[in-house]
């Protein structure tokens, strides 16, 4: 008969308890991991079978789980992984924030699609971007790489009391700006061509004041629109790239103790 003491019980709690809140709380955040038509049970699963294969490679901790200094750790391994999911979907975001910024200047901010990644209703071109860039995530394996900064983040900030320091929540608020920066350089090129249409339809509008702008005005915008958008889309893969991986070198810098 197999017998249990209360020390191994807690050994046992402490090396997978903590490992598991970690990569749970950044699945709950993370692009493609914490999707709408991802169901939490399979994020769940997904979370269990990674920390049963990193908790054993992990450093330990001498913290006791049920005290109050158990309680902090929770809470640091919870910020922890919710904050290198954050920095990730922060990316997406700002990709999917230029698509909507280009959207109301080609006249498409009425035509709205259902996002699959959140479940809510954004424009097309924001959409379009969201699945573009999620195909490139996956297809240059940041699903992975996700992983693996998870795995090394056990090694260089183990599980403990002491969590993010001030400089790390600096740079977690700085972050932020990537938001703003990228949608900016995904949209600008394209908002300040149409610009240009807009203004020489201004311009045809004092020549010829019957023209009709509003019956001619929004096709030519839309199939202009479009072609920028054809002519940006390697643009807009290289953009979502670089940030990718200035996204990973903070997670890098935020996991370091």
């Amino acid at each position: 008969m197999l017998t249990f003491t209360s020390g191994q019980l807690e050994a046992w709690l402490v090396q997978y308890l903590w490992p598991f809140i970690r990569i749970g709380a950044c699945f709950m955040t993370a692009p493609i991991f914490g999707a709408q038509f991802v169901p939490p049970r399979v994020r769940l699963l997904l979370a269990g079978a990674i920390t049963l294969i990193v908790a054993p490679l992990v450093p330990g901790s001498q913290v006791v789980p049920f005290s109050l200094a158990g309680v902090i750790v929770t809470a640091q391994q919870l910020i922890i992984g919710l904050a290198i999911g954050f920095t990730l979907q922060l990316v997406f975001d700002a990709l999917s924030m230029g698509g909507q910024l280009l959207s109301n200047s080609m006249g498409l901010g009425f035509a709205f699609n259902v996002d699959p990644l959140r479940g809510t209703s954004t424009p097309v071109i924001g959409t379009l971007y969201m699945l573009l860039v999620t195909l490139t995530f996956l297809a240059l394996d940041g699903h992975l790489m996700l992983v693996e900064s998870l795995v090394q983040g056990f090694h260089t900030m183990p599980v403990g009391e002491a969590g993010f320091n001030s400089v790390s929540m600096w740079s977690m608020a700085s972050w932020g700006t990537e938001l703003f920066a990228g949608s900016l350089m995904v949209a600008l090129p394209g908002m300040t061509a149409l610009l240009i249409v807009n203004v020489a339809f201004g311009v045809m509008s004092r020549a010829a004041p019957t023209l009709n702008l509003f019956a001619i005005g929004f096709p030519i915008s839309l199939i202009f629109g479009l072609i920028i958008i054809y002519i940006g889309l390697p643009a807009v893969q290289s953009t979502f790239v670089g940030s990718l991986e200035r996204a990973f070198e903070l997670i890098g810098a935020l996991t370091q103790r």
